[in-house]
């Protein structure tokens, strides 16, 4: 019965205003009369109202464009007009309620060009009629691929209105943008809660994001979220779109369209559609989208201006780690954006191509971590695998004593060996922690810290950039590597170590073929910046059109539809007020205080700077030859101890120039440990190339007050058959060192047998090297070539009578065969060496020392 009544009544209007359209039509052929009997009185009287109404319910913008910008505030619902209404008896303005919890839908969308200029329409409308910053409007076009809001560039370029959604995956950012704005709105919190955010779709998205956009319909007055809706309902057959909440629909009928009728139907059933056609307004002049870009363009870049103080709290190291770690990246829309290290995102993986900004979001995230807690609460490891400078700042240089306190380890242009040194340091810190838990009973870090054991163990946070070097290649190295971050990854959360790794690309990983998901699965906070989607889905391409200074925050893994766009500020455009901060901290840094052990790849080691050396007194129980620093965390000095066992012998072997500053460092080392006389030097320089460091070795020898024997070829012929004579004293006094500058040029005249005894120079030498530790005679020598090492030793059966071995450019695959090490991973290169002590089945990378100057005299 009620739906007949309702058609009755509008079949009763409609017959009511035909007859007065009857009555009018007459009226105007008759000249004036009175009003024939049942015709409804006063019509044109009430148009008048009508259009002096609409005059003043959208005075100014939001009814015209001849008004100043920003007079009228747009608080609760307001009327907005959206074209002329024609009667018989005149025209007047058609309006329809929006913000407030009131919302309009087209029934087609913007490809319809009526609908396409009135949304550009509306928008100007809104923002001009508004005081600036009380208005953000966010577009979305995913039918024309933006080109609906293409004429509005100008509003865009002055920052005035944000670039429009043309993807599925941006339309979701910008669903989850304005949910939040509804979270915080009704939560009245920051400006979020003063501000009405008008969504405008070109056209209706489908699915999930169709009934995300229907939801927010329904929000309410307080969510201060206005819809517009263009392609409502969806078309199809069988298609039952979500239905909207206090929305004015807003249908065609040939070259006009009815406000407030829903589709089929002549006016609404309760009588709040317009019965009269409406030709909706046009597109807004251009002129007034440029004076509008230019009133409001200052405005809005001093409103969305991030600098890197945004990031800062306002005290330092005021913060507990005991659940998490917690710091602002950047910022949601206008909304401070906040990234954790907790249960939820025990670790991140960070992704970017070259330029898109990633070094300056780790440096946001660093700073904004070091100022909240203290180094009691956080402890940092970084490292940086690429030709960059990426933690620098982080450590003391010569015209900059200052460093972050929070910093253990810092690597810069690290090499794959310094980067799994540094996880070894990591899981034995894991290992420690895991024994502290047990013995207090407890399985997180969290609930011993909540106990109030007062054990220090600080949050760790490692940073790993351009990780994927670190599985170059598929050797044993880079499976140690992911062995290690697998366990790091595991277990790290419960022991608050946490996992930061950025990468340019995550594909051809060779070594973590097969073991991808089980590592990355534990990194569940993706953040894909510019040319960065291999971070996420492979269905997610949300970050292929982000600008530089902005990024994709993905919590759930990288799957489509948990995006957040966040802009993050350039901390090096503020480096005075950076440098101010790091001093800052550095000053507030506790007593007893030490800086962090530092690895810069691309630096020469000399002797004089290390302090083993400095420390070397005459006297010790077995001299040490020192001969670089060892590629770990804290750069430790790489020595050999010769003591009496057979083959405690050094011999460095390659072509590098290196080799005879190895030599030197050596040789100046072992005579720190002798008092003056009482060890013997004989000095062999045999080829050209090491003249000048053996000159420099005897002199400084000489100066140390220690007797040094010049020898040629033939006068160390003579003296190996001498020192492989054990001597007649027992036990031996003193010790002996032979220090041979290019032992291969040698090996013509040791071949030489003696016409009395039949032995050879080579013959001494071998029996030199067996025995001659002993009694306290020791060869430093310099090989050339490999293959010359072996022949002198007699093969490499007799490797082990030269137990020390620093191997420069040699391949590491002779190198291997030489030792008798299938599997061994070295890749020889400039500034490094490796070190091999075959008695103490020691393998290391070293930087070896050279000597001032001779940095770049690289031989490769």
């Amino acid at each position: 019965m009620g739906r007949l009544a309702a058609s009755f009544g509008r079949a009763v209007a409609a017959h009511r205003a035909a007859l007065h359209h009857v009555a009018t039509a007459r009226r105007l052929l008759d000249g004036p009369a009175t009003p024939a009997p049942g015709e409804p009185a006063g019509t044109a009287d009430t148009v008048a109202d009508l259009r002096r109404l609409g005059d003043q319910l959208t005075s100014g913008w939001l009814g015209g464009e001849n008004a100043p910008f920003g007079t009228e505030p747009l608080t609760g619902r307001t009327a907005v007009r959206l074209g002329i209404a024609s009667t018989v008896d005149g025209f007047f303005p058609a309006l329809a309620p929006i913000g407030g919890g009131a919302h309009l839908a087209f029934e087609s969308d913007a490809r319809d060009l009526r609908v396409a200029a009135l949304l550009r329409r509306l928008v100007v409308r809104l923002l001009a009629a508004a005081p600036a910053g009380t208005v953000r409007v966010l577009t979305a076009d995913t039918a024309a691929l933006g080109g609906t809001f293409l004429p509005l560039r100008p509003l865009v370029a002055a920052g005035v209105l944000a670039e429009p959604a043309t993807s599925d995956d941006a339309v979701a950012a910008l669903l989850d943008e304005a949910e939040e704005h509804v979270r915080a709105a009704q939560d009245d919190r920051t400006t979020a809660g003063r501000e009405l955010l008008v969504l405008v779709a070109a056209s209706a998205p489908t699915g999930r994001d169709l009934a995300r956009l229907a939801a927010l319909t329904h929000a309410g007055p307080t969510a201060r979220v206005c819809v517009v809706l263009a392609g409502y309902p969806p078309p199809g057959p069988g298609v039952r779109p979500p239905a909207l909440g206090a929305t004015t629909p807003v249908r065609f009928d040939g070259g006009y369209a009815h406000i407030g009728e829903p589709a089929g139907e002549r006016y609404s059933a309760d009588g709040t559609g317009l019965p009269a056609p409406v030709r909706l307004d046009g597109d807004p002049p251009d002129d007034v989208i440029v004076q509008l870009a230019n009133a409001l363009g200052e405005t809005a870049r001093r409103a969305g201006a991030l600098t890197f103080a945004d990031l800062l709290p306002d005290q330092l190291w005021t913060e507990s780690s005991v659940d998490g770690l917690r710091t602002v990246v950047g910022r949601t829309g206008r909304e401070p954006a906040t990234l954790a290290f907790d249960d939820a995102t025990p670790h991140w993986l960070v992704g970017g191509r070259t330029g898109a900004g990633k070094t300056v979001f780790l440096l946001d995230v660093l700073y904004g971590l070091a100022t909240r807690y203290d180094p009691a609460e956080l402890a940092l490891y970084l490292l940086d695998f690429k030709e960059g400078v990426s933690f620098t700042e982080f450590t003391p240089s010569g015209h900059d004593p200052s460093w972050i306190p929070h910093a253990r380890a810092v690597g810069i242009e690290s090499d794959r060996e310094y980067g799994v040194a540094v996880l070894r340091e990591l899981r034995r810190e894991l290992n420690r922690r895991a024994t502290v838990l047990k013995r207090h009973g407890v399985t997180k870090l969290a609930d011993l810290r909540r106990a109030g054991h007062d054990t220090p163990l600080p949050r760790v946070v490692a940073v790993v950039d351009e990780f994927h070097v670190l599985f170059a290649g598929n050797d044993r190295l880079a499976r140690e590597a992911a062995d290690l971050l697998e366990e790091l990854a595991r277990k790290g959360r419960s022991y608050g170590i946490h996992l930061v790794l950025a990468s340019q690309s995550m594909s051809g990983i060779e070594a973590l073929y097969g073991r991808a998901d089980s590592i990355f699965g534990q990194f569940p906070l993706r953040v894909a910046l510019p040319g960065g989607s291999g971070v996420l889905d492979k269905l997610n391409d949300a970050a292929g059109a982000l600008p530089v200074g902005s990024a994709i925050v993905n919590p759930a893994a990288g799957i489509a539809g948990a995006n957040t766009v966040v802009r993050f500020p350039d901390a090096h455009a503020d480096g005075d007020r950076v440098a101010a901060l790091r001093h800052e901290l550095w000053q507030r840094r506790g007593p007893g205080s030490h800086p962090p052990a530092v690895f810069k790849g691309y630096e020469s080691t000399h002797l004089a700077d290390d302090p083993t050396y400095r420390s070397l007194t005459p006297g010790g129980r077995r001299p040490l030859a020192l001969v670089g620093r060892v590629v770990d965390v804290d750069l430790s000095t790489a020595y050999f101890p010769l003591d009496a066992t057979p083959g405690r012998h050094l011999a460095v072997v390659g072509t590098a120039a290196t080799g005879a500053d190895v030599l030197h460092a050596a040789t100046l080392s072992l005579a720190a440990q002798h008092a003056p006389g009482t060890a013997r030097f004989l000095i062999a320089p045999l080829v050209a190339t090491a003249d000048d460091v053996a000159d420099a070795t005897v002199t400084a020898l000489r100066a140390a007050g220690h007797p040094v024997d010049h020898l040629d070829a033939p006068a160390l012929r003579r003296h190996i058959g001498d020192l492989a004579t054990p001597p007649t004293d027992t036990p031996p006094t003193g010790r002996t060192y032979l220090v041979v500058f290019g032992v291969d040029a040698a090996g013509a005249t040791l071949g030489l047998s003696d016409p009395a005894t039949f032995r050879s120079g080579l013959d001494d030498l071998r029996t030199l090297l067996r025995q001659g530790p002993g009694y306290g005679v020791h060869l430093l020598g310099w090989w050339r070539g490999l293959r010359r090492l072996s022949d002198d030793l007699g093969g490499t059966q007799n490797r082990d009578d030269v137990a020390c071995l620093i191997a420069l450019n040699v391949p590491g695959g002779e190198l291997g065969l030489h030792l008798g090490v299938h599997d061994l991973a070295y890749t020889p290169r400039a500034n490094r060496a490796l070190l091999v002590d075959r008695h103490d089945h020691r393998t290391r990378l070293i930087v070896p020392y050279v000597l001032p100057g001779r940095e770049f005299d690289e031989g490769l």
